[in-house]
């Protein structure tokens, strides 16, 4: 099976997204260098800009490689029920953040929801692991970093 999108060895769609990445990464980098927020004690908030520009530019680098490799793996259809899983997280997320739900709440949702949607069979051992994540997020940004993330019942009795 030939890949259309190849041309001179690479993966043009590989190429683009790296170089989006890179550049999304240089736009992070560049807004945390800008903050003028300070920490009294501990790492502060703007120690996490650092870190999700870093991630950036390890996956746009990671999008070269597999451009000059083989390419990303071509999906043959898209599976609808995987798909309908992972939206219907994603709108239990927003709806729960804007009513009020939490933080907590919502990730444990939209985690078992996207492990559905990837194919596992245990949803209350995935919410269960959503959850235990969800609290980790939350107090490392609460108590670490000295940021609130949108604070519901459980958030609360963690405060």
């Amino acid at each position: 099976m030939t890949n259309d999108t190849r041309t001179q060895g690479a993966n043009k769609p590989a190429l683009l997204v790296g170089v989006l990445l890179l550049i999304v990464a240089a736009l992070v980098g560049y807004d945390a260098s800008q903050q003028t927020i300070t920490s009294t004690y501990g790492v502060g908030p703007t120690a996490m800009p650092y870190v999700v520009a870093a991630g950036l530019v390890i996956l746009g680098l990671s999008h070269f490689v597999v451009a000059f490799r083989e390419g990303p793996p071509q999906p043959e259809e898209a599976d609808r029920k995987a798909l309908l899983w992972i939206a219907g997280g994603l709108v239990f997320l927003i709806a729960c953040i804007g009513l009020g739900g939490g933080f907590i709440l919502a990730i444990t949702v939209v985690f078992a929801c996207t492990a559905r949607g990837m194919g596992r069979q245990g949803l209350l051992i995935d919410a269960a692991i959503g959850f235990v994540l969800g609290l980790v997020i939350f107090l490392v940004f609460a108590k670490v970093l000295t940021l609130i993330l949108p604070s519901g019942p459980l958030e609360r009795l963690f405060l």
